[in-house]
């Protein structure tokens, strides 16, 4: 039996063929995001002289951020950056050009942003076992494009589907149906790694793929479990 025919072999004995991946608190470390804006402002705040603290100026910044996705009309996309941007207005009290911040937004990410323990080795193993690897997540694209290159995971996905391509979030159809329309893998034989109950999970199962938990709550939709991406291997059927 040649190599390419024995890993033809080992791939048929997988219990799934195709991996959707969420990216923020699946792929891209939360704890490392946080760091990363707290960073930004600070850098921000010292390069214009606002006289206003770190916390005081965050607290202020997740608020309008966190109010700009509020304000949206039901899962219709809405870009972060524009959030980040109106975050940063507030906190000055005037509008500041992007390109009076986001350098320093940028720079913060490229030194504090970081992946999930064990997501590169992960996405790595999957890859060179033919597994098809798709990103489905809620982000801008210039954002997913930046973290993907950033986190060294680029290499390892077939195909990425963002809000901003699709003018939806999730749980919306049109997010996953746009996925499962690129893959060549039937939704029986794909699984959704995800954080969020009702985005991915839920979502995910509404459309025949195998939810896999990663973090989000528990619930009827749930059908796999796990607590390490690593896990993810023997969701699988991958031999570690």
């Amino acid at each position: 039996m040649t190599d390419e025919s024995a890993a033809d072999a080992d791939k048929s004995e997988l219990r799934y063929d195709a991996v959707f991946w969420d990216i923020g608190g699946v792929l891209l470390d939360l704890d490392s995001v946080r760091a990363s804006h707290e960073a930004f402002l600070r850098e921000f705040l010292a390069a214009r002289d606002v006289e206003v603290s770190v916390a005081d100026a965050l607290a202020e910044w997740r608020e309008v951020v966190g109010a700009h996705f509020r304000e949206r009309d039901g899962t219709a996309f809405r870009s972060a950056l524009e959030g980040y941007g109106k975050g940063v207005d507030a906190i000055v009290g005037e509008h500041v050009p992007r390109d009076a911040w986001f350098p320093a937004f940028r720079e913060a990410g490229r030194e504090h942003l970081r992946a999930t323990p064990r997501a590169r080795g992960v996405l790595e193993r999957l890859h060179r076992d033919g597994v098809y690897q798709a990103v489905v997540s809620d982000v801008d694209d210039e954002e997913c494009a930046f973290i993907l290159d950033h986190l060294g995971l680029a290499p390892f996905l077939d195909d990425v589907t963002t809000s901003e391509s699709v003018g939806r979030t999730k749980p919306d159809d049109a997010m996953f149906e746009a996925a499962l329309e690129k893959s060549p893998h039937s939704p029986e034989k794909t699984v959704m790694v995800g954080d969020r109950y009702d985005h991915d999970v839920a979502g995910a199962a509404a459309h025949g793929i195998r939810p896999v938990a990663f973090g989000a709550d528990d619930g009827p939709a749930v059908a796999h479990r796990i607590t390490d991406l690593a896990e993810v291997l023997e969701v699988l059927g991958v031999d570690d």
